[in-house]
């Protein structure tokens, strides 16, 4: 039988070498372009841009909620739907009970979305 060896602090050296030559890479770029990057600073350089199009109104004016709840609805749904792609997987290992439960699964993910769109929540009206 084949006895393991512990690790030595020595073993970790390449990985803090790695961190440090990374860290120092991040931290060098940025003082580099700082240094030797121009620094004419205009009015129009300094004013928001978005995306080409010139700003107008308040940016802090506020969103209405049914923004925020369709992201977030969106959102769980993604998230339950991308458990089930293990679940393909594995499909022929879990056999019937693996069935049965994914049917339950499925069924919960269709009352909450009955749920939803029992409450109006997708509607914008």
């Amino acid at each position: 039988m084949e006895q393991v060896s512990a690790s030595a602090p020595i073993d970790y050296l390449p990985i803090l070498f790695q961190l440090i030559v990374a860290a120092g890479f991040g931290v060098g770029t940025i003082i580099i372009t700082h240094l030797i990057g121009p620094k004419v600073r205009t009015e129009n350089k300094l004013s928001s841009f978005e995306s080409g199009i010139e700003v107008i109104g308040n940016a802090r004016q506020p969103f209405s909620i049914k923004y925020f709840l369709v992201a977030i609805l969106f959102v769980v749904f993604d998230v339950e739907v991308i458990f089930m792609y293990p679940w393909a997987v594995n499909f022929r290992e879990f056999g019937f009970e693996g069935l049965i439960q994914m049917f339950v699964f499925m069924a919960m993910l269709l009352l909450g979305f009955i749920y939803v769109i029992k409450k109006k929540a997708l509607s914008w009206d």
